[in-house]
């Protein structure tokens, strides 16, 4: 296609867009029934939705439910349902099971002027893959968990994804797993995320011994985190004979001012293929997925930590932690503090009684 020709099109989607807000494809967390496609050029278009359904987390269905109430939806039972309420041109009903369903002739305004933007603060109608066809490539996912942990090890995981893998999730709700609250809905996409066919996973736990060695030799998080992720891209990547096809890229999210950082970590099969840092990666499914698998390895590592020293390790750095912490060289002695914790952290000088060191001013890494 030439210049013009191309501009065009771009102008006649855009302009779609606008002014009839005409929806394309499907969205990750969300289907959408009876409905029925126009040719146009190169370009498929859905007419306006009459049926939607979504998965929602408890406070969204909470905050769905107080939006209803006080716009002066009427409420009726519903088989199932834990609440079903309707007005004029729209049937809203959530079910027991954490699936929403919204159905009539106003569903497309509903989901776009109420749902979205008040309820699920994000676009999920799925305008993504028709716009931007590279959400649909073959990449390569990473992320982490435990950075911000005193308690519990270091966790990098990376995922590979395909065409099939993105849409074979598209209803899955997989997200950023800071946003799933559940540890057992971490462990249930986990288990999901490892079971799709053609995705590829590898996980990089550092445990807490050897994470206290590497900071003590590179006096960095960040370049124990960029080690991790070199690692992890290393391991996917000697796994290329099951992606079908080849990744294109590896995405992770930029944690180092320089990116560098990352870059010179890269080992000599990650050093094939591009690497794309950039901040808030989660938005990408490969990352997302990856954090899920990521957290999860922390989940139960620190769960395994609990039970074989029989106490609680609350997550986080907080005041619960310096309890905890606290107990902990009580119990066991301040020298196998290295074992559960992150002995950096300003929660193990506070622990043993100690002073804490001064804190030094931040200076961007070169």
């Amino acid at each position: 296609m030439n210049h013009s020709s191309s501009g065009r099109t771009n102008a006649r989607i855009f302009a779609a867009f606008d002014s009839r807000r005409e929806t394309f494809g499907i969205c990750s967390r969300c289907t959408v029934a009876q409905t029925t496609t126009t040719a146009y050029d190169d370009t498929t278009f859905v007419k306006p939705l009459t049926s939607y359904t979504c998965t929602l987390a408890e406070p969204e269905a909470r905050a769905l439910e107080k939006y209803l109430r006080e716009h002066g939806y009427e409420f009726r039972e519903a088989p199932y349902a834990r609440f079903a309420a309707e007005k004029e041109k729209v049937n809203v009903v959530f079910y027991q099971s954490g699936k929403l369903v919204v159905q009539g002739k106003g569903t497309q305004d509903f989901v776009e002027f109420v749902l979205e933007p008040g309820i699920l603060k994000q676009a999920r109608l799925g305008y993504e893959t028709v716009l931007n066809p590279e959400l649909l490539l073959p990449r390569l996912g990473v992320d982490e968990s435990g950075k911000g942990d005193f308690f519990g090890p270091l966790c990098i995981a990376g995922v590979y994804v395909n065409e099939p893998v993105v849409k074979a999730w598209e209803n899955s709700g997989i997200r950023d797993s800071k946003n799933i609250s559940s540890d057992k809905k971490i462990g249930d996409l986990a288990r999901l995320i490892r079971e799709t066919p053609g995705c590829v996973t590898s996980v990089v736990p550092i445990g807490n011994e050897a994470y206290n060695r590497l900071y003590g030799r590179m006096k960095s998080v960040n370049a124990i985190l960029a080690w991790g992720h070199a690692r992890t891209i290393e391991n996917l990547m000697g796994q290329k004979h099951r992606m079908n096809p080849a990744p294109v890229r590896a995405i992770s999210d930029q944690f180092a001012a320089n990116k560098a950082t990352v870059a010179n970590a890269l080992m000599s099969l990650g050093r094939d293929i591009e690497l794309v840092q950039r901040h808030k990666a989660e938005a990408d499914l490969a990352v997302a997925a990856a954090s899920i698998l990521a957290r999860h390895e922390f989940v139960s590592r620190l769960a395994a930590l609990e039970k074989q020293f029989g106490m609680k390790f609350p997550k986080g750095a907080s005041g619960a932690v310096d309890e905890a912490a606290r107990e902990f060289v009580t119990r066991h002695g301040a020298e196998t503090l290295s074992m559960i914790a992150k002995t950096h952290f300003r929660n193990a000088f506070r622990a043993q009684g100690l002073p804490e060191p001064p804190r030094t001013e931040w200076k961007r890494e070169r």
